[in-house]
Order: structure tokens, then sequence, then C-alpha cells
């Protein structure tokens, strides 16, 4: 996942390269080795230093420079709270300047200068911090802010890969910091791809905290709530049909695993809004009102032989994880427009969406996948 999205896999021909990936997924016996070759012949898979170069935040080594701090059990610089746990919109992850941006743009690295003004956004001037750590170090001197970091917690530079020679952290050498920081990146991050790609003796499944790191795909889809609307403070009928209708297109595919409790952006939010929303508040109602929807959707049949219920607790937020089967007949799904008009659909799985299949495409999809 990650080779594919830092060497840019699918920044062109996306359908047939994705069609592609998909087929060696399902029809290899080890699917990653012929992936990863397939990515080295168009990119070189391992990171240099100097890709980090001018890189922003919205590229995807930051996603992967993210999910390795946690990965390794960092800590927010000024809580001491491991990034990797959900404490709630005061502690919600932040992403904030090493050298304060407001410092280095006194000293000419604002926008009137380019290049000056992307080493200050760089992402190797950047840490993972909780938002009330953010609000607390305003901008205090880097050599300040992290001198105070290494007394409270020792190891926690090095958790974030912040070089630990202090004479780097005095703002006269500011890019020294983030050339000697592009280097323990990159050979950090490769070193961590390079176990994770191993897969020479033995299979390892992926764990549900993996699984929500890697974000939505073919085979897992995201929802923050099963029917309670975030947007309106309400319950909200069709959000159940957007569940249906997920359920469904997993089940006409090749199956799938809905989580719900989490957000698009992959924060575990829990399911306290929706349990509030029934009767009882309790993840057994909740279970039964996905049942009861899936039973008279689909049948009890459906419902009961192919749908597995579970409620794990991801860093102390329960969450529910649906996992779906794929089924031997079509499901089609009754929706409902904006005017409550109910029409009859049919879903399929595709990428990280869930499409409806035109009219066009329906009788030989269906005579080709429920033969």
């Amino acid at each position: 996942f990650y080779y594919s999205q830092i060497r840019f896999r699918y920044i062109s021909q996306l359908p047939q390269k994705l069609d592609k990936d998909i087929s060696i997924i399902i029809n290899e016996n080890n699917p990653f080795d012929k992936l990863t070759n397939l990515i080295a012949l168009e990119r070189n898979l391992e990171i240099s230093a100097n890709e980090f170069e001018g890189v922003g935040i919205l590229h995807p080594l930051w996603g992967l420079m993210k999910f390795y701090f946690k990965s390794k059990n960092a800590i927010c610089f000024s809580t001491g709270i491991n990034i990797r746990k959900n404490m709630g919109k005061k502690y919600e992850l932040e992403w904030d300047h090493i050298f304060p941006y407001s410092v280095l743009r006194d000293n000419g690295y604002g926008m009137n200068n380019r290049i000056k003004y992307q080493y200050a956004q760089e992402i190797t001037n950047r840490a993972v911090l909780t938002a009330t750590a953010n609000r607390t170090k305003s901008a205090q001197a880097a050599y300040d802010y992290l001198t105070g970091v290494k007394e409270n917690f020792p190891n926690s530079l090095a958790l974030q890969c912040i070089p630990d020679d202090d004479n780097l952290w005095k703002l006269e050498h500011f890019e020294l910091f983030l050339k000697s920081r592009r280097q323990m990146l990159a050979e950090e991050l490769n070193d961590f791809l390079d176990n994770i790609i191993d897969t020479s003796q033995e299979e390892i499944k992926m764990d549900l905290f993996e699984m929500i790191s890697a974000g939505e795909n073919n085979l897992v889809e995201f929802k923050t709530t099963m029917r309670y609307d975030m947007k309106t403070g309400t319950v909200n009928k069709r959000l159940e049909e957007v569940i249906l209708k997920t359920i469904a297109a997993f089940s006409n595919a090749e199956g799938g695993t809905l989580i719900m409790g989490v957000t698009d952006d992959m924060e575990i939010v829990g399911l306290e809004q929706d349990y509030q929303s029934l009767k009882n508040g309790t993840k057994d109602e909740f279970e039964l009102h996905i049942r009861n929807l899936t039973n008279h959707a689909y049948g009890v049949d459906f419902s009961s032989s192919n749908l597995n219920i579970s409620f794990p607790l991801v860093e102390d937020t329960e969450i529910c994880v649906i996992e779906i089967e794929s089924w031997n007949k079509p499901l089609y799904t009754t929706m409902s427009d904006k005017h409550g008009v109910k029409t009859e659909k049919f879903y399929l799985r595709s990428g990280n969406s869930s499409p409806e299949l035109p009219t066009s495409e329906l009788a030989g999809y269906i005579n080709t996948r429920f033969d």
C-alpha cells in the first residue's frame, strides 16, 4: 500500500493498473512480492533523503511518517500520551512546526522566498503532537522546546526521528537540521518497509489497527456512524440505507469488511452517538438493529450466514466490525431519493467506493458472477 502511494503507482492508467493489481491479489499465492516488483519496474523502491526536500504534508511520505511513528509507539512531546491513542477532541493529533513558522518567517523563510518557504513547511520540520500540546508549544524556539522535551521524555525525540544533536536545534542551523532529519527518516523508513514486505517465511495477518491505518480500499470501508447524522445531530434513516448499500456492494463482489465508528480520515470515534440513538443504548441492541435491517433487506438466510459482527476495542474505543462474505445470489438495495421515492439498485465494490452498476452492464455481470 505505502509503496503504491509514495511511488504514485496509480497516477496514470488507473483502471488498467488497479484491475491488474486486484487480479494479482486474488490469484497469486504470494502477491506482495509480485506487486512490489511491478512498482519497482516503474520507480526505485528505496526512499532517498533528497525526496523530502521541499515536500509538504499533502505528500504520501507524510502519511507514511505518521504511520511509522505510531508503529514505534511514539508519544506527544508535551503530554507524553501515545499518539496511537484516541483521547477525545482535546487530544486530537495535529502536526506542528518544530521550528516555529513565525520565527522562520521573520528570518527569511517567508512567502516572499519560495524555496525557503518550502523548507519552513517541509515535513521534516513537523512533529505529531496533540492539540493541547500544540497550543502550549506555540512559537517557542526549537532549541528551548526540544531541550525541555529531552529532559521530560528522554526517548521521545528518537521515536519521531528528531536528531539528538542539540547544536542542530539552533535557528542558525535550521537547514542542517532538515538535512540530518531527512537522512534519518530515509534510513528508518526504508528499514521499516523492508521488514513489512519480508514475506518469505510466513503470512502475518494484519491486525485491526493496521487495517484502519492502511485506509479504505476494495476490501475495507469506514463509516462514522450507522444512523446518527453528525451534521444535524439527529437520527437519519437514509444513513442506514448507505450501510445496507455497502454491505450489498461487498457481497456482490468478493466480500469485505465494514468498520463503523471510524471516520474517512481514519479517526477512531466510537459508537456512542449510535448507541444513544437506540432505546437501551447497548451494543447488543446495535447488533440486533443491524440484523433486523439486513433481514428485512436481504433475508434471514443471508444475514445469519454471511455476516460476522463484532465489537472490538481499538485504543480503548469500541467500534463495530462487520465481515461480509460474498453471497451466491445478487443483492438489490432499496434506496430513497431526496423526495423519498424508493428504487431498487445493484451496487458493486470497486476500489474504495461502492457505485451502482450501470444497467447496460448488469445482466452480463450477474450471468458471470452468479452463474
